[in-house]
């Protein structure tokens, strides 16, 4: 669950690549001064739109405070232009979303109100102009036109009111030691689970940031230890697009694809502190069994939880959030349950975020080459100059004959 909470609402990093501005299915199109002419596709919730978003169309989106992740998203899909009936960045916090976004050359056009969820329908031809949306000749909304300069500005104020989120984010620590301390210090809570974890390592998947990158540097620790595989939600898809089955998905189920649901891995829902748990419907009608696990945190936090109950001996995890930009970068008071998370099991906890930056081989193509060639001179060397060469040349021989002969008869 992704925010359960009822606490107070308050893979060098790689430059995110420019969308091309292609025509989408025949409808996408890039004018002059920066408009755009595209079909549109609206969705309140960003990850819901990003799923069938084609390239070159208008997102239109309601997300206050548009964080990396969902920029990151959109960008991987080539948006033509994003129009966000909120403020990209409201200022509470110097969030990622809008800079990244104008660095890949995405017009933004930022706080056009929510009436444009009424003025159009999805596939809608329209145009994005300066701060106007238009439909025909008709102005459907208009807003802001967020440019490299004005997301600085923003930024910059936003640093300056930092230390009052701070505050906000103590508070809410707080307030969640008093809701979960059974849960974080006894493991009160927990449900039973059929997977083997006591003994094991875990590797705990989110589709956070860098995510595709550390989980390809973790394949030879995954070829050898054979850890447990859970998948946090979407982070149960990013396992299996590496190529890797999820031993287990814990989430609400929001944003987990129908193939990982079915894919045999044991299933733990995210529900509510009051046993309510919305995701186990999808799961039922997709005829799965699920244990629900009720806690205010957030689903990475429970399968962290879940992993150290268990008796992991060790949980890696990839994607997630791990400093005070990133807690709030999520736009989120609960994610104080992140901090006291990892204060419970940092013992035993590895943060692989980053590893794939972390350090990078050395070793040329022509160094490799060299030294085969160093390896080859040196065995022929010995062939001809020990006293057992005389043995050995007449076998090599016989073997460069046969091959030979073998080559030879391919072509006749």
């Amino acid at each position: 669950m992704n925010d359960p909470s009822p606490i107070t609402d308050s893979r060098a990093r790689r430059t995110p690549r420019r969308p091309r501005r292609v025509r989408a299915l025949g409808r996408g199109r890039s004018g002059g001064d920066g408009e755009v002419a595209a079909a549109v596709r609206l969705d309140r919730r960003t990850k819901n739109l990003t799923k069938r978003l084609q390239p070159g169309e208008v997102a239109v989106i309601d997300h206050v405070d548009l964080d990396r992740v969902s920029a990151e998203a959109l960008v991987s899909c080539q948006v033509g232009a994003v129009v966000n009936v909120a403020p990209s960045i409201s200022g509470r916090y110097p969030n990622l979303g809008p800079q990244i976004l104008v660095e890949a050359g995405i017009p933004l056009l930022d706080d056009v109100g929510p009436e444009i969820f009424t003025r159009l329908s999805e596939g809608d031809q329209v145009r994005v102009a300066g701060s106007s949306v238009l439909k025909g000749e008709d102005v459907v909304a208009k807003g802001t036109a967020q440019t490299a300069e004005t997301v600085q500005t923003a930024i910059d104020e936003a640093k300056a009111g930092l230390a009052h989120q701070l505050e906000a984010f103590v508070a809410n620590t707080m307030e969640y030691v008093k809701r979960e301390r059974d849960l974080l210090i006894d493991g009160v809570g927990v449900p039973e689970v059929a997977t083997r974890i006591s003994g094991r390592h875990a590797l705990i998947v989110v589709r956070g940031y860098h995510y595709r990158e550390d989980i390809a540097a973790l394949r030879p620790y995954i070829r050898e230890y054979r850890p447990v595989l859970i998948g946090v939600d979407g982070g149960a898809d990013a396992l299996l697009e590496a190529g890797y089955r999820p031993d287990m998905i814990v989430g609400d189920m929001d944003s987990v694809s129908d193939a990982a649901l079915t894919s045999g891995a044991e299933i733990v829902v995210h529900a509510y502190r009051d046993g309510r748990a919305p995701g186990l419907k999808r799961v039922h009608e997709l005829g799965r069994e699920a244990v629900t696990f009720p806690a205010t945190a957030t689903s990475e936090d429970i399968a962290m939880l879940l992993a150290d109950d268990k008796g992991a001996t060790l949980i890696v995890a990839v994607g997630t959030h791990a400093n005070m930009v990133e807690f709030l970068d999520k736009g989120r008071a609960g994610m104080a349950s992140t901090f006291l998370t990892r204060l419970r099991v940092g013992s035993k906890l590895v943060d692989a975020k980053g590893v794939s930056r972390l350090y990078r081989s050395r070793i040329s193509t022509w160094s490799l080459l060299f030294l085969v060639i160093g390896a080859f001179i040196a065995m022929t060397t010995a062939v001809f100059m020990s006293p057992a060469g005389d043995v050995i040349r007449p076998l090599l021989a016989d073997r460069w004959h046969a091959f030979l002969f073998w080559l030879t008869g391919l072509f006749t």
